[in-house]
């Protein structure tokens, strides 16, 4: 039989119920101060619990490593027990959840976290944002320009290496099956990946061996706190926005599959553009990254059904991830087994912040 959506997956050891992945989706409802995770969030995760595996809302893993308003962390007491709520919601109703940890390195402002941001380079994100929460009557998020970044010493570099180390520490504390360790998306480590936002002279920089260097490392950090079972990857080789257009990030990705492959992470976990006219990933691609990593390939991006269960007969993925339909169907995957009609986005303003149930626990499930 063909793996479908509905055939169930053992992900290195971590069974699962179904192929679906609800993908992480930035929804900064984080309490405050100190950017702690609560019941609503607990709730809103478990509602969603009918996808065979969750994967997080992306999580800071310090406060320099914070780019957006309201979003979560995982580096202090109060935020491990804020995210206890929510594995245990998600476990009572039967899935598995990982984090996904996160620094934003140059993705930020000083309006966010009060720090100025940090990157491979003093090199700026040309036309790139970030939002606060300034007190708009309709409650809605500003956006702000990020800021120049200050190039990284070899410290800092530690410290953000040790920062996922603990990172990961803390997430197991709190409850989740693993983590996923966020190189995508124009952040930090996304930055370090691509040579034209990373223009360093060391052995960090230059060539794409150096540039994948930090991602290997904190990977290898990561596994050796909590093990490559529990330890997965993100990465972004055919998305270029935040000013991340590099014309060598698809042999660069590869090399980094590569050693990804020898650190033997559970997953590498494909974040695809998903508007109407993105890039499509030539099959040769997907072709050539089965060949070289052996474990869980996910692909994410505004799939349909039909495209999933394609990618999964052929053997292409192991899981594909849905964002905005989970967002608005916690019980997609029953609407897609019964052909139900699907809610839409009611109110594009209640995306990100908001801090009620308005347009994040509010969307309806199917009667019985």
């Amino acid at each position: 039989m063909k793996n479908t959506l509905f055939t169930t997956y053992n992900m290195n050891g971590i069974s699962l119920e179904n192929r679906f992945l609800m993908a992480p989706m930035t929804r900064s409802r984080s309490s405050q101060p100190g950017d702690i995770p609560n019941a609503l969030m607990a709730e809103y995760y478990g509602q969603r619990a009918s996808a065979g595996i969750i994967i997080s809302e992306a999580t800071q893993v310090s406060l320099q490593g914070k780019g957006y308003a309201k979003t979560p962390g995982i580096y202090t007491k109060e935020q491990i027990e804020g995210w206890r709520l929510v594995t245990d919601e998600v476990h009572k109703k039967g899935s598995k959840i990982f984090l996904q940890l996160w620094h934003v390195g140059r993705v930020s402002s000083s309006q966010v976290n009060g720090l100025q941001p940090i990157g491979p380079s003093a090199k700026i994100a040309n036309e790139t944002t970030v939002y606060i929460f300034d007190g708009a009557p309709n409650g809605d998020a500003t956006f702000v320009p990020v800021e120049t970044p200050k190039a990284m010493t070899k410290a800092d570099i530690a410290q953000v290496i040790k920062e996922f180390k603990n990172g990961a520490k803390n997430a197991i504390e709190a409850g989740f099956d693993g983590v996923e360790i966020h190189g995508a998306n124009g952040y930090l480590i996304d930055q370090f990946l691509r040579s034209n936002s990373n223009l360093r002279t060391d052995e960090y920089g230059g060539s794409k061996e150096n540039r994948i260097r930090i991602l290997t490392e904190i990977t290898q950090a990561v596994v050796t706190e909590i093990g490559a079972e529990k330890t997965g990857v993100r990465l972004s080789p055919f998305i270029s926005f935040k000013d991340m257009n590099d014309p060598e990030i698809l042999d660069t990705i590869m090399s980094a599959a590569k050693e990804l492959e020898k650190v033997g992470v559970t997953y590498i976990h494909l974040c695809e553009a998903d508007w109407d006219d993105a890039p499509l990933i030539p099959e040769n691609f997907r072709i050539n990254l089965r060949k070289t990593f052996s474990n869980t390939i996910i692909a994410t991006g505004n799939k349909t059904p039909n495209e999933a269960n394609e990618l999964l007969g052929n053997n292409l993925v192991d899981l594909v991830g849905f964002g905005r339909k989970l967002l608005t169907n916690p019980d997609y995957p029953n609407r897609v087994k019964t052909d139900a009609p699907m809610n839409e986005i009611s109110d594009s303003h209640t995306l990100f912040g908001g801090g009620t149930a308005i347009g994040y626990t509010d969307y309806p499930f199917l009667k019985d």
